[in-house]
């Protein structure tokens, strides 16, 4: 009999039963929950966990995700729950989780956290029209409102120690980079840690989603459904702005114009956090590497990433880190000029505000 405690699996154990989930562990894991499957079972696209499309026997559809091992706690997973919960009662339209038998979101098998979700009709939209691209502004703001609305201390704050210093540390430590590039790709990770440092001192942070591309969005007949908040956590609003509409160009600016008038509908957006998109995409880099390098062993992480750890790999890695440093430090630069100018040109009006008639006519006399 296994036991039922999550600490009695060691982590190996834990990592060898998620690696080897059969439909037949994951229908049995359903069942133990209190549902009843009809016997139809398919993966899902997914790296990060194991997610199931599961039939039960009155029909419906409901979605099995199961954890990956030792990268959550328990505490940590129930903060999400709660967070989409939060949502779906501001009628924000999420996909929460169900309530199993005993009243909880959570279960476990063989060490493994495993939730069910209910399936989420829709398909993803390639290109926004500028109504839809308001509407999206919209929600999000909604759902920043109630990300703000009090502090979560269980989840990750997104900041240069979490998104930069820690995954490099591990990186360095586990010597994937080649000798001949590690100095390089670590000075350059650094000092964008410092310029993120440097810009985000005075930004607000609050619950966000923290993974807000496209490919967690879906629309259907009910509109749009905002999906996975596994990597929800406390940072600044601008990172799920930047996510949703990610490149650089002319016509993404004026898309993203559009998409913070709608914010704006319902929540502040200053428009010095868009400062940080360039930062947080350099950190996205360096996050990104060590994800895919802590997964390694996973038998799914070679297929998806075939060339990763090799020199090619590492050198375009660096070159885009140190790119993206000059094009910060260059914003940087560009910032600190206008800032400066506006700072002078107040300084001016403050001067002239408080010239009387006196200044400006010689022959003035006072009465």
């Amino acid at each position: 009999m296994m036991p039922d405690n999550h600490n009695d699996f060691p982590e190996p154990d834990r990592r060898g039963f998620f690696y080897a989930l059969t439909p037949e562990r994951v229908l049995q894991a359903v069942e133990q929950g209190g549902f009843v499957p009809s016997g139809h079972c398919s993966a899902l696209n997914s790296l990060e966990n194991r997610v199931y499309d599961v039939r039960l026997e009155d029909g419906r559809h409901v979605v099995a995700k199961f954890y990956r091992p030792a990268r959550w706690s328990r505490a940590q997973i129930e903060a999400e729950h709660e967070f989409l919960y939060e949502l779906r009662e501001a009628d924000i339209p999420v996909c929460a989780p169900l309530h199993f038998a005993d009243g909880n979101s959570i279960q476990e098998t063989a060490g493994i956290y495993y939730a069910l979700w209910p399936r989420t009709g829709g398909r993803a939209v390639d290109e926004l029209d500028a109504e839809q691209t308001r509407v999206l502004g919209r929600l999000l703001a909604r759902i920043h409102n109630v990300g703000a609305g009090r502090p979560e201390s269980r989840r990750l704050q997104l900041n240069a120690a979490t998104y930069i210093e820690a995954p490099l540390k591990y990186l360095l430590e586990s010597e994937l980079i080649p000798a001949y590039l590690s100095d390089r790709y670590a000075a350059a990770a650094r000092e964008m840690a410092q310029i993120y440092t440097e810009l985000s001192a005075d930004v607000p942070t609050h619950r966000i989603h923290g993974d807000c591309h496209a490919g967690n969005l879906l629309y259907g007949a009910e509109g749009w459904f905002f999906l996975d908040f596994d990597d929800f956590l406390t940072g600044p609003a601008v990172q799920d702005v930047w996510m949703l509409l990610p490149a650089r160009d002319d016509a993404e600016r004026a898309r993203r114009a559009v998409f913070l008038e709608g914010y704006r509908t319902f929540r502040e957006f200053s428009d010095h956090w868009l400062n940080l998109i360039e930062p947080l995409r350099a950190m996205r880099y360096v996050h990104y590497a060590a994800w895919i390098a802590r997964r390694r062993e996973d038998p799914a992480f070679p297929q998806a990433f075939p060339h990763f750890g090799s020199d090619e790999y590492w050198e375009q890695e660096t070159l885009d880190l140190e790119e993206q440093v000059q094009i910060c430090i260059g914003a940087q630069a560009s910032l600190r000029e206008h800032t400066g100018y506006a700072k002078h040109m107040a300084e001016e009006m403050e001067a002239e505000a408080e010239l009387t008639n006196k200044d400006f006519f010689w022959d003035w006399e006072e009465n």
